[in-house]
């Protein structure tokens, strides 16, 4: 699913959230960052606002956090652009209250306000990946181009650096959106791995997520041992994890695209 994303950052309860829409109704959703991990997951998620069929539309920051902003075409034809601007709360005059529920419990939220750009809000259209797959180049051809190739053959949406990096790209910022947009994370754990740049700066993101519960990660030892992955890093170690050593990619592959189909409780 694509959807236009608003990252508001921390807001204090109060704030509004005013999004201008051109083209068709679409679904917009305020949510806070347990609720928008969820939604970019494909899970049960709760939300403020709904199915909007005029513009502009102002949700209400119920508390102080951190908070998310969606605008998407899920169930809907045709095609929509959006803009938005955050509203403190003192410069506000009193709003209805809005609650949470299905889309199609919701009325449409309109309000006459002028449209600006909110300063400092990231906006961008995000895709959601299945998995994303951290290696060092050194396995490219042996190991992590066919893994990746059979992810993608078998119907994941694969992030992988040659499915999506192109001249021009910033490497940091692509490498973030993919992190961050991915429900799994493989990592390719191999000699070349270990003390490469890129490779641990990736790995890093993967350890976060999957500690915070954002994600679940999957390694894959290629030409290593044990001892040498507890060497690098004991926690690493510790789970459960492939090895091209006992496994073919083909094999593992196949495993990882039933994990990801099936996920793991918990």
């Amino acid at each position: 699913m694509r959807f236009t994303h608003y990252r508001l950052g921390r807001v204090a309860g109060g704030t509004v959230a005013d999004v201008t829409l051109r083209g068709s109704a679409a679904n917009v959703r305020l949510m806070d960052q347990s609720h928008f991990s969820n939604y970019k997951a494909g899970r049960q998620h709760r939300y403020f606002g709904g199915l909007a069929k005029r513009s502009p539309v102002r949700l209400r920051v119920p508390r102080s956090g951190t908070w998310h902003v969606t605008v998407d075409m899920q169930g809907l034809r045709g095609t929509v652009r959006s803009d938005i601007r955050v509203i403190p709360s003192e410069a506000l005059k009193p709003l209805p209250a809005i609650n949470e529920g299905s889309l199609r419990d919701l009325p449409s939220l309109v309000h006459n306000v002028t449209q600006e750009q909110a300063p400092g809000v990231d906006v961008e259209t995000e895709r959601v990946f299945d998995v994303f797959i951290s290696h060092t180049s050194e396995d490219k051809v042996e190991v992590v181009r066919p893994l990746a190739t059979a992810l993608r053959d078998a119907g994941l949406s694969v992030w992988y650096d040659e499915f999506e990096l192109r001249m021009g790209d910033s490497l940091r910022r692509k490498i973030d959106r993919g992190l961050a947009n991915s429900r799994f994370g493989v990592v390719v754990l191999s000699r070349a791995f270990f003390g490469r740049g890129w490779p641990e700066y990736e790995l890093d993101g993967l350890v976060t997520r999957a500690v915070s519960g954002e994600q679940v990660l999957l390694p894959i030892w290629h030409n290593v041992t044990k001892r040498e992955v507890m060497d690098y890093s004991s926690s690493l170690a510790d789970r459960v994890a492939r090895s091209t050593a006992t496994h073919t990619v083909e094999e593992i592959a196949a495993e990882v695209v039933d994990v990801i189909r099936n996920p793991p409780d918990g």
